[in-house]
């Protein structure tokens, strides 16, 4: 029987389009900039709405959470606490996986508020299709989601103009990171597989979001598109982490690519490339932990994906 472990990393490895300083303060790092300047160019308005709000991006957290917060309700409801224990979880694991929904649901009495109080509609849920099959399966999922949430939120923070909504954004992420490493450590993986966490585009985190979302009702979300979907048929979705010089042979309807784009936020300029040809490319030196694929049609010196160089993706896998 597969462990916790192995499912995870068969769902990371196959998980694809189913993302100023107070004064008197320490100034940021060189690192930090960069990161904050890496996050901001990635945000291009290529398959984005025009005049993108800070209400626009705060509905947009909605969306997601929304889709976290339906994806533990349905979850627990489905499996009883007995096929956790099964997994070798504790009473107090269980309770604390249970946690983690409800303070999804927190979020999103959050965000509604933040959101009316601008005199705004908020959008409402959508309906999900999330493909539980088990709670090996159902753990494994949620360890991927909070990665992404966690991306998610780092991504949009430089297009945040308003303090307070930045906070509220702040509040949120720090405790999707815990969530995410709590998951991981009762999954008896590394906890923190790299010092950084990595800031996804909206338009990126939304193609890996649409792999869930049935249908909505109208208005619901903002009027994104999704990249094409892109698939790794080998190694095969089962395998371990994926090491540095492995060539993996990937699947996506998109034409004209000519990089894959391995997104991790240790990297400098925040993404690594590698010339895809013939469905296949090498996995770059140096990443390490989570790290999201893309196909584009070039690859900048400086290390930075775009949205308008970007075709396929994000598919997501693990470098040991």
């Amino acid at each position: 029987m597969a462990s916790i472990r192995q499912i995870l990393q068969a769902t990371v490895v196959g998980f694809a389009a189913m993302a100023s300083a107070l004064p008197g303060l320490p100034k940021l790092s060189s690192r930090a900039l960069r990161a904050y300047d890496l996050a901001a160019r990635q945000a291009t308005s290529t398959g984005l709405p025009a005049g993108l709000t800070d209400v626009d991006i705060l509905q947009f957290a909605l969306t997601l959470e929304n889709l976290e917060t339906a994806f533990y309700q349905q979850g627990f409801a489905q499996f009883p606490a007995s096929d956790f224990q099964a997994l070798g979880l504790s009473q107090q694991q269980i309770t604390d996986l249970q946690s983690i929904g409800a303070t999804e649901q927190v979020h999103v009495t959050t965000l509604l508020s933040a959101i009316a109080g601008t005199g705004t509609q908020p959008v409402a849920p959508c309906t999900y299709n999330f493909g539980f099959t088990t709670a090996k399966n159902m753990v494994a999922t949620a360890s991927v989601l909070e990665n992404i949430g966690v991306s998610a939120y780092l991504g949009a923070a430089p297009l945040i103009t308003t303090p307070s909504i930045l906070t509220v954004a702040a509040e949120i992420v720090t405790v999707e990171a815990r969530h995410q490493t709590f998951i991981r450590a009762a999954s008896q993986v590394l906890a923190v597989p790299s010092a950084f966490d990595t800031p996804l585009g909206i338009r990126s985190v939304f193609t890996l979001a649409a792999g869930f979302i049935s249908s909505c009702p109208t208005g619901s979300n903002l009027a994104i598109t999704p990249f094409s979907s892109l698939n790794m048929t080998s190694p095969a979705s089962g395998s371990s982490d994926i090491a540095a010089g492995t060539v993996i042979q990937l699947q996506t309807a998109a034409t004209g690519g000519s990089f894959c784009s391995f997104t991790n936020g240790g990297q400098p300029g925040g993404a690594a490339f590698s010339p895809f040809a013939n469905g296949a490319c090498a996995v770059p030196q140096n990443l390490a932990g989570l790290v999201y694929v893309h196909i584009t049609n070039a690859a900048p010196l400086t290390g930075v994906l775009t949205d308008d160089i970007t075709l396929a993706g994000p598919m997501v896998m693990v470098v040991s």
